[in-house]
């Protein structure tokens, strides 16, 4: 739905105009912290653009007997619109995700055969490629990242948004559930440095620039090990993955 057609819809209720001009920053702030996580080549009016949609969608469908508050809900709305809008352009060529399907599935058989962390040298080698290959393609990688993390997590915006249906779908519950652990133990059995970045980068929200100053670490370093960590992450619960 346009955005035209999307105002006119909700303008029934009265006091659009107001919200709208209430709820703007919340809008801008979701972009500009989506936009430190995405390449140059994602524009925030875009986002924005796209955010303002899932606003008024927001408006349109909000129910307050669910539980949640109204910026709750339509943060999750809004942000879900700018990826959306971000997957639509497309910008990640096909080949960046099979590479990084192939390195997810050369570390679940390294890590599978030996019991331990596949080292970047293991994968490498396994994949007949030199170090510096191997690391390009992460470098590579690192344009997918916020979607790499959101197909993993799936945490908090998607299962807040879906809670309402929990009771009409208690076995899709607990499997969401049994995910989450999945998940919360791959994280929790990275190498160190790499749960800490994953913690600097999802938790703490630090763009790649601090978290490099901290670890005293290149900008481009940290982008390669927390796309490492991502499809280490991908390698762990490939059989969750697989089956949904």
């Amino acid at each position: 739905m346009s955005a035209v057609a999307m105002y006119s819809s909700v303008q029934i209720g009265g006091g659009i105009d107001a919200q709208v001009m209430q709820h703007a920053p919340l809008v801008k702030r979701i972009a500009y912290h989506l936009l430190s996580k995405l390449p140059d080549s994602v524009q925030v009016d875009d986002l924005i653009q796209a955010g303002m949609l899932g606003l008024l969608e927001s408006m349109k469908n909000y129910d307050s007997s669910k539980g949640a508050s109204f910026d709750t809900y339509a943060g999750i709305r809004i942000r879900g619109s700018m990826l959306d809008e971000v997957r639509r352009c497309d910008w990640v060529p096909r080949s960046v995700y099979k590479k990084s399907r192939i390195i997810s599935e050369a570390i679940r058989i390294i890590e599978n055969q030996t019991g331990a962390a596949a080292k970047d040298a293991d994968v490498a080698e396994h994949l007949g490629i030199t170090l510096e290959e191997y690391n390009h393609i992460l470098q590579d990688s690192s344009s997918c990242r916020v979607f790499s993390i959101e197909e993993l997590a799936q945490t908090g915006d998607n299962y807040l948004e879906e809670s309402s249906g929990v009771a009409e779908a208690p076995l899709e519950n607990v499997a969401r559930e049994g995910f989450q652990k999945a998940l919360s133990q791959a994280i929790a059995s990275l190498p160190e440095r790499e749960r800490l970045i994953i913690s600097l980068y999802y938790d703490e929200e630090l763009n790649l620039r601090e978290i490099g100053k901290i670890l005293n670490l290149t900008e481009s370093r940290v982008s390669q090990i927390s796309s490492q960590a991502v499809i280490r992450l991908r390698s762990r619960l490939s059989g969750w993955l697989d089956n949904d």
